[in-house]
């Protein structure tokens, strides 16, 4: 069994035919999905096809590019659910910044307080995280260090930064997703082996970042197998291998019990 640790089914270009997706991730061996929480606005729809399907779980939280949207009170309504398994995908992204100084530090300063807020939130009601880091790796590791509680969680879309490593002595695991398949892919494959087996997670963050070589199509959880399969190669695993160790690794971190 593989198990998307990532995959936005609530997104809209899933709206259509998700019953379809996921017969292709059944036939493909995917047979559970966990939905991260992006924004309080799009939440309910989440708990919905959680609700609606056996195999599909749900995060509770805020990426740092709707940081301005975090309501506490509207991520508890759902954090008690049965299905609900973390907290995130929440974290730090300084890729798209304003050019004016006074509004880089201005956003900074938000994104981090509300990485915080969602991190006392795990902790509170002990769950993982899923944390979403881009350009953003010095700060991200330092709030991390200093506000992680025992249950770590998942650095989701691994970024290859070598200073992550160190989280894995907290609980910290590792999402590796379709970036690995990419034939600019150099550095995150160079930075792989350095990654211990039992600290992988395999993920697709479907509708994007679609593997190579369904490039420039829409990703979805069917293509955990491709990724599933460049992950044994580098891990000179056979792909059965590879698959059992992402399965064992998911479950322990999310407590699924499948």
């Amino acid at each position: 069994m593989i198990i998307d640790s990532h995959c936005h089914l609530d997104d809209e270009r899933f709206a259509d035919d998700l019953d379809e997706v996921l017969q292709r991730a059944a036939k493909a061996g995917v047979e559970r999905f966990i939905i991260p929480g992006a924004d309080p606005l799009t939440l309910p729809r989440a708990v919905e096809i959680a609700e609606r399907y056996e195999a599909v779980f749900f995060a509770v939280g805020v990426h740092p590019y709707d940081a301005r949207n975090y309501d506490r009170k509207v991520l508890e309504r759902y954090i008690g659910h049965e299905k609900c398994v973390a907290v995130g995908e929440c974290g730090l992204d300084y890729y798209r910044l304003p050019e004016k100084r006074d509004e880089i530090e201005s956003q900074k300063r938000i994104q981090k307080e509300i990485f915080i807020e969602q991190i006392e939130l795990a902790k509170d009601y002990e769950k993982p995280l899923i944390v979403h880091i881009r350009d953003a790796g010095a700060d991200s590791l330092g709030i991390l260090k200093e506000y992680a509680g025992r249950r770590g969680g998942v650095l989701h879309c691994y970024n290859a930064d070598r200073q992550l490593l160190s989280l894995a002595e907290r609980n910290f695991y590792f999402g590796i997703g379709g970036v690995l398949t990419f034939k600019n892919a150099r550095k995150l494959i160079e930075v792989y082996p350095s990654i211990a087996q039992s600290r992988l997670l395999v993920e697709t963050d479907a509708p994007y970042l679609t593997p190579h070589p369904y490039r420039g199509k829409r990703n979805e959880p069917a293509y955990c197998r491709i990724i599933l399969r460049k992950m044994a190669e580098l891990s000179s695993l056979r792909e059965d291998e590879m698959e059992r160790i992402c399965l064992d690794n998911t479950r322990r971190l999310f407590g699924l019990r499948l």
